[in-house]
């Protein structure tokens, strides 16, 4: 793969703007590919596992019927070879016939891929394995990282591009059997700087989206089926809002961060989870 070190020129007058997704069939992800195609014009580059194929059609679908082309890529977005080789399938999908580079650019990059192994560290039968804990901060955190800089020495990566990390309240709290979800985050928090700051002087902004928690597929592996319903009515009653996040809600704030208007956000690690943890005590106090 040829290493662009600066901006090259093509990346000026690229014609088609696309967001890669990680994490594109459900939840968070899915919600912010139909949003950004639909309301902010982009094609959708999504990457999934497998797991949920019908919903990953159904989000193509909605996409192309916004008027935009959609490409889904299944394969193990998590990993260092998954992020080499979705680069070089962006770099085929992009190509000129002929031409110098590529007739796109990669304007938005976001990461929401929810696959970790739940455990305790050192007591209990359910102790996670090496391989669990490298698989989980693989996928979780250093799949940011990437991610980020394959696009950028392939020369994808837009002058403008927004680079978005998704996280939750998990690295400020305990929860049992969750710690290598919560320390993979908080990874993913310091690349979330880093890259700021790296990326920053190019005019590319990097930042980290803290949202609310709500009932998808991700948090009833990580908590159990037999957990979410009693999980979310304490977080219910623990929002201020007395209400659960909306998985659109969440795609609409991605958009706002991704669009002209959020250029001096960079860095940064926006709460966007409606105060949800202030009151936990309380609505376990007063059920």
């Amino acid at each position: 793969m040829k290493i662009h070190t600066g901006t090259p020129e093509y990346l000026e007058h690229s014609t088609e703007r696309w967001a890669v997704v990680l994490g594109v069939s459900s939840g968070v992800g899915a919600a912010v590919a139909r949003d950004l195609s639909a309301n902010a014009g982009y094609h959708i580059f999504g990457v999934h596992r497998g797991h949920w194929p019908d919903e990953a059609a159904q989000v193509a679908a909605d996409v192309e019927a916004s008027g935009r082309r959609c490409v889904l890529w299944e394969a193990d977005a998590g990993s260092a070879a998954g992020a080499e080789a979705g680069v070089e399938q962006l770099l085929e999908l992009l190509a000129v016939e002929g031409g110098d580079g590529p007739k796109g650019t990669v304007a938005v990059l976001v990461h929401s891929l929810a696959s970790a192994s739940v455990g305790s560290l050192a007591v209990g039968q359910e102790r996670l394995a090496p391989r669990q804990l490298e698989s989980t901060f693989d996928r979780m955190a250093h799949s940011f990282v990437y991610w980020t800089r394959g696009l950028l020495d392939a020369g994808l990566l837009s002058p403008d591009a927004r680079v978005l990390g998704l996280n939750n309240i998990m690295t400020r709290v305990v929860v049992r059997q969750t710690a290598a979800v919560a320390a993979s985050k908080a990874a993913l928090e310091q690349y979330c700087k880093h890259l700021a700051f790296e990326l920053g002087p190019t005019g590319r902004r990097v930042n980290l989206l803290r949202f609310a928690y709500a009932p998808t597929v991700a948090a009833t592996r990580t908590f159990g089926p037999e957990h979410i319903e009693r999980l979310s009515a304490v977080m219910m009653r623990g929002t201020p809002a007395r209400r659960l996040c909306g998985l659109e809600e969440v795609a609409a704030f991605v958009r706002v961060l991704v669009g002209p208007d959020a250029g001096w956000f960079n860095g940064a690690d926006i709460d966007f989870t409606g105060a949800e943890s202030q009151s936990f005590f309380d609505a376990l106090v007063y059920p």
